[in-house]
């Protein structure tokens, strides 16, 4: 029986020591099942599954900004094409002694034109654009290409206006009054 006692001293556990180790790893196992954690799952395990997880909401997250990124891209890069549309097509040497009165956000705005422009300003020819407090006269054909980009550009764009029809039972067809008449 010393001999058997010498074995398991030598062995470096008595049987009380094997039950109560064997007692610990049931308690520990038991413990990771209420925690959640698989108790196949190291902690290399654990801490790879934790670095993919950040990986990819760091990627989610990157995404969002480069979407971002592309939209601001995508407006600024609108609003320089509109800006060098309306350079380039904007009408100079219109200067004259008609007011035309016009609107550009909240503010009441006049624009001296000569007597062609205002007639053409007032039957739908021309129109005005407005970007960065800067006016631009252009024909109707630039403002419709610009009212596709950004309708919120366009100033006054007045419907063409038909001035030779007149209605036969009118009895003021004589006396007609005419667009440009200033009160």
């Amino acid at each position: 029986m010393a001999s058997l006692q010498e074995q398991l001293l030598k062995a470096g556990l008595t049987t009380k020591q094997k039950s109560q180790q064997a007692n610990a790893d049931k308690r520990k196992k038991n413990k990771q099942k209420r925690s959640g954690v698989k108790h196949e799952a190291t902690l290399q395990e654990q801490v790879k599954q934790d670095l993919e997880k950040a990986r990819l909401e760091k990627q989610a997250k990157d995404n969002a900004l480069n979407e971002e990124k592309k939209q601001q891209l995508a407006l600024k890069e609108q609003s320089l094409r509109i800006k060098q549309i309306l350079t380039h097509h904007q009408l100079k040497d219109v200067k004259g002694e008609s007011e035309y009165n016009y609107t550009f956000g909240s503010k009441i705005k006049k624009l001296l034109v000569d007597g062609i422009t205002h007639k053409a300003l007032v039957n739908g020819r021309l129109a005005l654009c407005g970007v960065d407090d800067i006016t631009y006269l252009v024909t109707s054909e630039t403002a419709a290409k610009v009212a596709e980009l950004d309708s919120s550009v366009i100033l006054v764009q007045n419907d063409k206006v038909d001035t030779d029809t007149v209605d036969e039972d009118d009895p003021y067809a004589d006396y007609q009054i005419p667009d440009d008449l200033m009160w």
